[in-house]
């Protein structure tokens, strides 16, 4: 059996010294007295080769530190593995997760790989921003590899019940960047889709819309004529009177390019890259928002560009339209709240409704995305006939004719 003794007596130019307590381990000598290297001869049993592992150094690995690495690999051998090999894979482990990233780190990484892909610069800063501020506090600085459900739960439990519609967001943000981190290999899988079972059941779907403020349709006719058009007409007062006669979103219409509008066919076509739906939308126009148009066109030098553009020649910002009906306060069916540029569009949705026109009808108005995919494939048409009726009862209607 080896001793230290005969350890530190080792020459240069002596044979390789066999151990005598593990199989095939021996100390090769070194190029000074009492210097060596640990190696364990074996037969791989994935292979059948011959192979031969190094174990350290002596004396910095003393005997019976080489013993207990040896009985460790001669261990694995006899599990049927190639400890040469178990230990790469090791190595490439501490590599690997050497590289964790925080998940403040994988968020930013995951999201500017994604940032294209979203609509607008609003809903990219919106991403992040709402991580930064629910998530990012409490487990920012953690690797992803160390955090689990219990984690998650406890950054979003503060706004779960509260604030549910942000939560799910939150928690589908989150769930997105786990799953990043799974694909690259950080974690095994997403921690955060059983985040539900430690929270309370959150309030359903149904209870938590929050509709927008709408005037109430009835009082439509009186708001066209006391509010609207009571004073000399400008920009504010044209917005919004469009804005009702084609129940187009107030971004749709702040947006209105003159190359969009054709009078010879009445018809303003919103190009698909500006709808919610990604699809192009036809909107029939009514003689008083033609009138209207053609009393912006007579104020435009060029007639190109935007329609109603502002003094920076950008699109008017949606709080022009807010503060116009907050100025005079413009109530809505919510009590206590007023009305909202975005509820007009409820407020001619009622009035369909009430008047019996087919729900197909009004909903195409609208733009809303038949969510039903077999249905979805069978609307070929956008019913451009039938809504230039329609519209043209709801401005008969909103003027009071």
């Amino acid at each position: 059996m080896l001793s230290d003794a005969k350890a530190r007596k080792l020459k240069p130019d002596d044979k390789p010294v066999s151990d005598g307590t593990i199989a095939g381990l021996s100390l090769v000598p070194g190029s000074a007295v009492g210097r060596g290297k640990w190696i364990l001869r074996f037969v791989s049993p994935v292979n059948g080769k011959r192979r031969e592992m190094g174990l350290g150094s002596y004396p910095t690995t003393s005997i019976r530190d080489a013993r207990a690495k040896a009985f460790e690999a001669r261990s694995v051998i006899d599990s049927g593995k190639d400890p040469l090999e178990a230990r790469r894979e090791q190595e490439q482990e501490i590599r690997r997760l050497a590289t964790v990233p925080t998940f403040a780190d994988a968020a930013r990484r995951h999201h500017a790989d994604k940032a294209e892909g979203f609509r607008n610069k609003k809903h990219v800063d919106q991403w992040i921003n709402t991580l930064e501020q629910y998530i990012f506090p409490k487990i920012g600085k953690k690797l992803v590899n160390e955090l689990g459900p219990a984690d998650f739960a406890a950054c979003l439990k503060p706004i779960w019940l509260e604030k549910p519609e942000t939560a799910s967001r939150v928690k589908q943000r989150c769930d997105a960047v786990m799953d990043w981190a799974a694909a690259n290999g950080f974690i095994v899988a997403s921690p955060v889709r059983v985040v539900d079972k430690l929270l309370p059941k959150q309030p359903g779907k149904r209870e938590r819309v929050m509709h927008q403020p709408a005037l109430p349709w009835r009082s439509m006719p009186a708001f066209v004529s006391n509010v609207l058009q009571s004073s000399n007409p400008n920009t504010t007062r044209h917005m919004l009177e469009l804005l009702i006669l084609t129940a187009c979103r107030s971004g749709e219409l702040r947006k209105m390019q003159w190359i969009e509008v054709e009078f010879s066919n009445c018809i303003w076509t919103i190009p698909a890259s500006r709808m919610k739906a990604k699809v192009a939308h036809r909107i029939p126009l009514t003689p008083r928002v033609i009138e209207i148009l053609e009393a912006q066109l007579d104020k435009s030098e060029i007639g190109e560009g935007l329609v109603f553009p502002s003094r920076n020649n950008t699109p008017i910002s949606d709080m022009t339209l807010t503060k116009f009906l907050r100025d005079h306060r413009v109530m809505s069916d919510t009590p206590d709240r007023i009305a909202t540029a975005h509820g007009f569009r409820s407020s001619f949705r009622d009035w369909a409704s009430e008047s019996g026109y087919p729900r197909d009808v009004a909903e195409r108005a609208l733009a809303h995305t038949v969510k039903n995919a077999v249905e979805a494939a069978y609307h070929r048409t956008d019913l451009i006939d039938q809504r230039r009726a329609m519209m043209l009862a709801w401005e008969g209607f909103c003027l009071g004719k």
